[in-house]
């Protein structure tokens, strides 16, 4: 990577080279961690439900507000001088998480902070070849990223209500996509198609300022998962094969952990960064639901954001991975609307006019924006 992602902080922090390592005091951050980030004073949520935008729905034929009941779960990327995030919302028909209709939104800003919205979803279930996959849940939690051609590829889950999948999208412009179907259609473990699978976060890395894909050992690589965090491997970016152990199963590079906030889920984040140190993943994971199990430090159920360092040359081999999140819900609308347990679901990273920026949800209702300015930022709370 040109530019090294450091930081070096004053902070108390359990760090473990595995998952089964017992917590320990540290009195450092290591300088492989990305951050720290702040939430701008007056600023989130960046993105609400709007009950006023409405669009001819392809499944019912009629008009719906289809960012009525929540926007959250965004990703990022920049284009020309403008930060581009694409939200998931939701529609108020049905009751519960899941059992509303999801569709892309897509919103723009030259500050990153402050966002204009499209008015009509740029992504949805649609009357086409991916019907099968897509309806009626719609389309859920977009990650994207951009090749260094310019052309911009999202990964997003499929939800028919029966089997979640992985879908794959490309475009040129971010409104105009191109539906590619299930990653894993064409895998020769035929098993994929029959399991639930989401959250894909392939590997970006840092050129001439712009976060761009990039491949590994000569071939895109992707991290995939909640429950465990897997591999995956592509030659075109539209096809995929997931990463097996010795014994042909999907193997697993990291897994929830007893008594730490990643008890329950290890769901991974925006696309990763491959740097100087290896190959960093921003995750997601949930505190545990039941007591014996879970961090006494949060809330049961809680979502908050941890990191992991992969080897370069080796993807699937952990070298670091912090036991103390670096982000977690504080604010009121982290902890209220569909997810009243608390979340903040990270999903959007974006390198933009030199501070990063991330994106994440709120609660399932709401859109956040964190920055972190390398040029300020000194120490950091390990818990933000």
């Amino acid at each position: 990577m040109k530019k090294r992602l450091l930081f070096y902080a004053v902070a108390i922090a359990a760090i473990s080279a595995c998952g089964d390592a017992t917590k320990e005091e540290s009195t450092t951050v290591p300088n492989w961690t990305l951050g720290g980030f702040e939430r701008p004073a007056g600023i989130n949520p960046v993105i609400s439900p709007d009950s006023t935008t409405t669009f001819l729905d392809p499944m019912s034929g009629n008009m719906v507000r289809w960012e009525e009941n929540d926007t959250f779960n965004p990703g990022a990327v920049v284009k020309d001088d403008t930060v581009f995030v694409l939200y998931r919302a939701e529609d108020k028909y049905g009751i519960g998480i899941g059992f509303r209709t999801s569709r892309l939104g897509l919103a723009y800003s030259t500050d990153g902070l402050h966002f204009t919205r499209d008015k009509t979803p740029v992504l949805f279930p649609d009357d086409d070849n991916q019907k099968a996959y897509e309806w009626p849940g719609g389309i859920e939690d977009p990650r994207v990223a951009v090749t260094e051609d310019g052309t911009f590829v999202v990964f997003y889950t499929q939800w028919n209500r029966d089997v979640p999948r992985l879908g794959v999208a490309t475009s040129k412009d971010l409104r105009n996509w191109t539906k590619h179907g299930p990653i894993f259609a064409k895998s020769t473990y035929s098993k994929m198609m029959h399991m639930p699978h989401k959250s894909a976060s392939i590997v970006t890395t840092l050129k001439n300022d712009k976060l761009v894909i990039e491949k590994v050992n000569g071939k895109y690589w992707m991290y995939w998962g909640e429950h465990g965090v897997k591999g995956a491997t592509s030659d075109n970016l539209i096809d995929w094969e997931p990463v097996l152990d010795n014994q042909g199963e999907l193997a697993t590079f990291i897994d929830v952990r007893k008594g730490y906030f990643d008890s329950a889920l290890t769901e991974c984040g925006p696309p990763a960064i491959k740097t100087d140190q290896g190959i960093l993943l921003l995750y997601n994971g949930k505190n545990h639901d039941e007591k014996e199990q879970a961090d006494p430090r949060f809330t049961l159920g809680t979502y908050s954001a941890g990191q992991v360092l992969f080897d370069a040359n080796d993807p699937t081999k952990v070298i670091q991975r912090l036991d103390t999140p670096f982000k977690r819900p504080m604010e009121d609308f982290e902890k209220s609307g569909q997810y009243v347990d608390g979340t903040v679901f990270i999903q959007g990273l974006a390198y933009y006019k030199s501070k990063w920026f991330l994106y994440y949800g709120c609660a399932d209702s709401k859109v956040g924006v964190s920055v972190y300015d390398p040029s300020k930022a000194t120490n950091f709370d390990p818990l933000p």
